[in-house]
């Protein structure tokens, strides 16, 4: 293993010097090849003077210590925290070394950045006067989130693991030499590995978290649980094990989704350019997060616990054992066939049909039915149909920026066929039925007076969303991110689905 330790005090005598002498002593022991930068030490301008850091002329330190900084597969930053951060020199140095095109790119999805230099880890070691845990608990450790999140992580530096000494102002001899064995054996633990077991468990569970995409799940207990409170079921809704049983069927199931997606759909996320929290996937192929073969086995053992989960709501519904295995395998089919083939809905042109269906009619008449409702009753399906409409906006509007991608991954998805200006004038006409819908609704007092009221608000956020439309069909913009436009179709479909939740639960 190669490390680089970088002494950030402006004295090379101090503690932080000591520190780092013990640090490289323990990692020598652990076998690794130890290189060094004493900052105090470099001939370097701390300070940026043109418009970019590229602009301004390299020294012959900061060329070395970035070639260093590419060579090392493991940082450690030793330096003393100052008013709360890290000195002049260190940050000095970070301006100058981390730059454009070296530690990090632009791009137009995401956060609008992608940092450059992956596939290391670092270590962070400093002093401070303030006691540790007011440093914590008081000043939110300032110093550490803006070395480990804002500049290491920003450059996909992971994972970032500190040591703090301190308070030093007060401290023995007898203490310090505990400092000093504490980083001594820090150093010695890469023997083990730069990634500890616990730091590759968290790093596999946040993987698995963002494969998931649980953005998406709120609005499908939205729906699922307003069917479920309309079916009126003797027992009740939250305190009845069925109602949780058809949720985690449900909720499997779309964890089985999302997943196939991602196989699928590589394709076209490798090639997005304008992928976001909601568009292009959850990139954990692309970033190489998961495997394929662990995305496989997720696949199987979220279809596995959804069967299980069947069998057991199967077991114990007091409704129509017909009823509720038609219903499952209807969700099940249009669901996993979104991606999956033979059907492969979304590359036929029918993906936001699909969405729209099955988030609305058929996840409303899952609750509906598994509660001891009939599936024939009008009252699930007047719920849900302006529900559909309220979602068919944002489900297209979410091929726009993935349109170039899907284009030439084959997939026929209503930006692809229609183009931009097609695919916004129909997310329009969707706008207008749903608050249409929920107008008339209203005024008719359908399905127990479930809409009472909701034309007050939707209407209005009607207008601002076809504002937003039609402001986006006028520019001509080529497609790209849209991002408020996602915001406004998403909450938009949220009022579908809390207004008839209050109202029923009331």
């Amino acid at each position: 293993m190669n490390v680089l330790i970088i002494l950030g005090h402006p004295r090379t005598d101090s503690l932080c010097g000591a520190l780092a002498d013990a640090y490289d002593k323990g990692a020598r022991a652990a076998g690794t090849v130890v290189r060094r930068l004493d900052l105090a030490t470099l001939d370097f301008d701390p300070d940026v003077h043109t418009i970019s850091p590229n602009q301004q002329t390299f020294e012959d330190d900061i060329r070395q210590a970035r070639e260093l900084i590419l060579w090392a597969e493991h940082l450690v930053f030793v330096y003393p925290t100052w008013w709360g951060t890290l000195p002049a020199l260190l940050k000095g140095f970070l301006d100058r070394v981390l730059t454009p095109g070296f530690a990090f790119n632009t791009c137009e999805g995401g956060t609008g950045y992608q940092g450059l230099l992956g596939g290391r880890s670092a270590q962070l070691i400093t002093t401070m006067d303030t006691p540790p845990l007011i440093h914590r608990l008081v000043y939110r450790q300032p110093g550490r989130n803006a070395m480990a999140r804002a500049t290491l992580g920003f450059c996909d530096i992971r994972p970032v693991r500190s040591l703090v000494c301190g308070s030093v102002k007060d401290s023995s001899l007898q203490q310090r030499q505990q400092w000093l064995e504490q980083a001594r054996r820090q150093g010695r633990a890469l023997e083990r590995g730069r990634i500890t077991p616990a730091e590759q468990l968290r790093h596999k569970a946040g993987a698995w978290l963002k494969a998931m995409r649980l953005q998406f799940y709120p609005m499908t207990w939205l729906a699922y649980t307003v069917g479920a409170l309309a079916a009126l079921p003797v027992d009740g809704v939250f305190g009845n094990p069925l109602f949780w049983i058809g949720y985690l069927c449900l909720f499997l199931g779309e964890v089985a989704t999302v997943l196939i997606n991602e196989v699928v759909d590589l394709p076209s996320d490798r090639n997005n350019r304008f992928f976001s929290p909601f568009t292009g996937g959850s990139r954990v192929l692309v970033e190489g997060l998961l495997s394929m073969r662990e995305l496989r086995i997720g696949i199987v053992a979220a279809l596995a616990g959804a069967l299980a989960g069947s069998a057991w709501l199967l077991n114990l519904t007091p409704a129509s054992t017909s009823a509720v295995a038609s219903v499952l395998g209807v969700m099940a089919i249009l669901a996993i066939g979104y991606t999956a083939p033979p059907l492969k809905l979304c590359y036929r042109g029918l993906g936001e049909l699909d969405v729209a269906f099955t988030h609305s009619i058929v996840v409303i008449l899952c609750g509906y039915v598994f509660l001891g409702g009939a599936w024939n009753d009008a009252q699930p399906w007047l719920l849900s149909l302006p529900l559909l409409l309220a979602i068919m906006p944002s489900i297209t509007l979410s091929g726009i920026p993935d349109a170039e991608a899907d284009a030439a991954a084959g997939k026929r998805t209503l930006a692809v066929r229609l183009g931009q200006r097609g695919a916004l004038m129909v997310c329009l006409i969707f706008t207008l039925l749903a608050a249409g819908a929920a107008l008339t609704w209203q005024i008719m007092n359908l399905v127990g007076a479930a809409f009472a009221g909701i034309a007050y608000v939707v209407i209005p956020h009607a207008a601002l969303l076809s504002w937003l439309l039609l402001k986006r069909i006028e520019s001509g913009k080529p497609p790209g991110r849209i991002d408020g436009l996602m915001a406004a179709s998403l909450t938009y479909v949220l009022w579908f689905g809390l207004f008839p939740l209050f109202r029923l639960a009331g």
